[in-house]
Order: structure tokens, then C-alpha cells, then sequence
């Protein structure tokens, strides 16, 4: 079980990309852009832009948990969860051994909207 499905419930779309934080309209904002320039569009700031360039609270840790899924040399870890403190990916969980954490956090680093990584309820062995 890949790690979208596990903890959010969400399955993987087979050419799903990743999001790389477009600009986000509300829909009253999308019927005034079309009569007024770009200035009334509202941006989604990167930690809270979900799978599809919506507004999600937990945006950044499901594109982590996504990349997490992208990458072979984690994708089957099940002892290992993800959440988010604002722009910081928080992980949490057992691993067998510190080369799996620095992983996950290099992983985690190069998401979009990514300021920092905690570890530290991290346990390793």
C-alpha cells in the first residue's frame, strides 16, 4: 500500500504529476478575472496547494507522501507517517536505519513549499 493510500485514503492517478503551485482562483474570483486583469486572482500558498492545484490544508504532506510513492528506495516504507506544521514536513514513525531518514528528509526537501523537516519523532532501529 503506497503511501497516499495509507494515510490519506487517496489512490495515485497513473499520470498524476506533481504540482508545481499555479496560481489558484475561487470561483468568485475566476468570474471577476474574466473582467478584470489578474491582480484579483488569489494565491494558494505552496504548503497548502493539494494534489490538483486546490487549497488543501494538508497539501504538503500529501505531496510528500506522493513523492515518497514516486521514489523506489521508499515507496514500501509502512512505518513512517507524514504530517505538516505549516511549511514544515513533520515525519514521524520507525525505520530500520538513519540512510532511510536521510532519505525521506531529502525527499521531503525538494517539495515545493517545503521550508524544514522534523525528525525527531523519528526512531531509528
Amino acid at each position: 500500500m503506497g503511501w497516499l493510500k495509507r494515510l490519506f485514503g487517496l489512490e495515485k492517478l497513473e499520470n498524476q504529476e506533481t504540482v508545481d503551485a499555479p496560481a489558484y482562483q475561487a470561483p468568485v474570483a475566476q468570474a471577476q478575472a474574466q473582467a478584470q486583469p489578474a491582480a484579483s486572482a488569489q494565491t494558494v500558498p505552496a504548503e497548502r496547494m493539494g494534489l490538483n492545484g486546490e487549497y488543501d490544508e494538508s497539501g504538503l504532506a500529501k505531496r510528500v507522501a506522493q513523492a515518497f510513492d514516486a521514489n523506489p528506495d521508499v515507496a514500501d516504507i509502512e512505518t513512517v507517517y507524514v504530517a505538516q506544521h505549516g511549511s514544515t514536513v513533520v515525519l514521524k514513525g520507525t525505520v530500520p536505519d538513519q540512510a532511510i531518514v536521510t532519505k525521506l528528509v531529502t525527499i521531503a526537501k525538494g517539495v515545493k513549499g517545503a521550508t524544514g523537516v522534523e525528525t525527531n519523532q523519528v526512531t531509528v532501529g
